[in-house]
C-alpha cells in the first residue's frame, strides 16, 4: 500500500446478523482494496444512534455521531452495500448520513465531509430485483450531499443462494462486476490525484 493510496470507509446499511449486504460489503472492499485503495470497514451496530432529533442534538450530539464525522473527514470515498426497505434505502442509511451531516464539534459543516469525495454503491435482495430501487434512492442522496457516484452499481439478486458467506459471492460474473464498482472509485481518485 503507497502512501498516497486512497483511502476508502465502507459499510452496509443493515445490522442483521448473516445480512446478505454484511457479506457483500466486503466483497466491494476487496475489489477496492486490489485495485490499491486502503479500506477501512465498520459495522453501524458499532455506533448505535437514535433516530435523529433536533432536540437530541441541541442537548449534545452523540460521541458515535463525533466518531463517525472523524472517520468520515479521514477518507476519500465510500463504498456502501444497501438492502431495500419497500423500495427504498433502510432508516438506518438515512439516519447515518443525517447525523454526520450535522455541523461537526469545531463548528464547521458536516455536509462538508462529503463534499467531491466519490462513493461505490451496490446492494443485495432476496428477491430477483437484487435491491436496485435502493440504490436509486441511495444515490440520489449521496449526490445531493455533495458526492460523486461511480456510474458502475451492481444488485445481486437471489442472495441467499449467491451470498452464503462474508466476502464470498457464488456468481463469478457478479463479483466481477462488484469487483469493478471499487475499482472505479479508486481510478475515479487516482485520476483526480485526491488523497486525505
Amino acid at each position: 500500500m503507497t502512501a498516497n493510496a486512497p483511502r476508502l470507509l465502507a459499510f452496509a446499511g443493515s445490522l442483521r446478523q448473516g445480512s446478505f449486504n454484511r457479506r457483500l460489503i466486503h466483497v466491494l472492499a476487496e475489489g477496492a482494496r486490489s485495485a490499491g485503495a486502503e479500506v477501512t470497514l465498520i459495522e453501524l451496530r458499532d455506533y448505535a444512534l437514535p433516530i435523529y432529533d433536533g432536540d437530541i442534538e441541541a442537548a449534545g450530539v452523540p460521541e458515535q455521531v463525533r466518531q463517525l464525522q472523524q472517520l468520515m473527514g479521514g477518507h476519500d470515498g465510500l463504498l456502501i452495500s444497501t438492502p431495500e426497505y419497500n423500495g427504498s434505502m433502510p432508516a438506518l442509511l438515512k439516519n447515518t448520513l443525517d447525523w454526520i451531516s450535522r455541523p461537526t464539534a469545531d463548528g464547521g459543516s458536516g455536509v462538508a465531509l462529503f463534499q467531491d469525495k466519490v462513493a461505490g454503491i451496490v446492494s443485495a435482495s432476496p428477491g430477483p430485483l437484487g435491491g436496485l430501487r435502493s440504490l436509486l434512492v441511495l444515490r440520489d442522496a449521496l449526490a445531493k450531499l455533495g458526492l460523486i457516484v461511480v456510474p458502475q452499481q451492481v444488485a445481486v439478486g437471489q442472495a441467499a443462494d449467491k451470498l452464503p458467506d462474508y466476502g464470498v459471492l457464488a456468481d463469478d460474473r457478479q463479483k466481477h462486476q462488484v469487483h469493478g464498482v471499487g475499482a472505479a472509485v479508486v481510478r475515479h481518485l487516482t485520476r483526480a490525484g485526491v488523497t486525505s
